[in-house]
């Protein structure tokens, strides 16, 4: 029989939206772009751009 383990660890404290800014900003254009691109991948996969997307809606004559 499998016993199971659980472990209690202590958060640090959350960070705040300032600090999260902070970060952000003291990063350089480039690695903004390429965390984003990344971030971008893992979500859509690896294709080389992003799907347009267009919807043509019609409307009523005047």
């Amino acid at each position: 029989m499998v016993q199971k383990i659980v472990k209690k660890h202590r958060l640090q404290e959350r960070t705040t939206i300032q600090d999260d800014l902070a970060y952000w900003l003291s990063k350089t254009p480039e690695e903004r772009v390429a965390t984003v691109d990344y971030l971008r991948a893992q979500y859509y996969g690896n294709a080389t751009r992003l799907q347009r997307v267009a919807r043509v809606i019609q409307r009523p004559p005047r």
